[in-house]
């Protein structure tokens, strides 16, 4: 199977009143290039969320979201500083024995003074939470190759079909290449024959100016090698994997030779041939940029 660049995934989890969603999203792009938003309290998962997405895709512009949700009652603790209390209460005994004068402390009055009592948010058990996330973003992750391959399996079977008409333009080319040469030799006779009326023609010169022709205009071997290309990536195609450096390859080289079977052209009907094998390279190269 082989996978489109272009994929969307979303989960969400939700586990002792804590909810972590992930969202996730990609476009073709040459490398693997990832950008992650979360809270900043996840950002020591960075590296780890990072890892963890490469185990999906090796290439296209890869956007995270991910959002985190503490449903929790008691989202805070109060925390009392015994010490700190103890503290004042000697600093009050010292000054009424200093100055003479009563000690009113009381536990209310006390409880007022900076520190002695505060609000704390409770701490995060951070293996439990990665637990949360990891199993977020591999949902999402799932949920993201899933679209991906069947985006892949779209793109592979418009590939196919793209190619099989260029074989067929090939196959074309090929045969009416040696109708072209025979043409050739039917013209020229005619045009000697004309020219020279009844005088003997020379039938060896005749030979060597088609060979000629043909040798300058023969597309054979550039025939060959595009067929080979076409009938390579319609293979690798079939076997699937991360093949869109390859793919991108082959039609280089497949436009190389249509280029050059269309610079030999020396007939109309090979020209529009040419110019319509031409169309469905470029139109194929456009569509493997989108594989990974």
């Amino acid at each position: 199977m082989i996978k489109s660049m272009t994929g969307f995934g979303r989960a969400e989890v939700s586990e002792q009143n804590k909810k972590i969603t992930v969202e996730m999203k990609s476009v073709n792009h040459r490398y693997l290039d990832m950008n992650v938003r979360m809270p900043k309290m996840l950002n020591f998962f960075d590296a780890a969320i990072r890892n963890e997405i490469k185990k999906y895709a090796a290439r296209g512009k890869v956007d995270v979201y991910i959002t985190y949700e503490d449903l929790s009652e008691n989202k805070a603790v109060l925390k009392y500083n015994e010490e700190l209390a103890g503290e004042y209460l000697s600093y009050f005994n010292r000054m009424a024995d200093k100055f003479g004068i009563d000690n009113d402390a009381t536990v209310t009055k006390l409880a007022r003074f900076p520190e002695i009592l505060t609000m704390e948010e409770q701490e995060t058990d951070e293996d439990e939470l990665w637990k949360l996330v990891s199993k977020a973003i591999n949902g999402a992750c799932e949920k993201f190759v899933e679209s991906r391959i069947s985006e892949g399996e779209h793109l592979k079977t418009d590939l196919i079909s793209k190619l099989d008409e260029m074989l067929k333009i090939v196959d074309y080319i090929s045969v009416r290449s040696p109708e072209v040469f025979e043409e050739y030799r039917t013209n020229l006779r005619n045009q000697v024959e004309e020219l020279l009326g009844n005088t003997q023609i020379d039938e060896s010169r005749i030979a060597t100016e088609v060979v000629l022709f043909a040798d300058k205009m023969c597309v054979d071997e550039e025939l060959v090698r595009l067929k080979s290309h076409i009938e390579k990536m319609k293979a690798d195609l079939t076997a699937g994997g991360d093949i869109g450096r390859k793919l991108d390859f082959l039609a280089q080289e497949m436009n190389r030779e249509a280029n050059t079977i269309l610079s030999k052209a020396n007939d109309l009907k090979v020209t529009n041939m040419g110019i319509d094998l031409k169309t469905e390279i470029e139109k194929v190269r456009e569509q493997i940029q989108n594989i990974e």
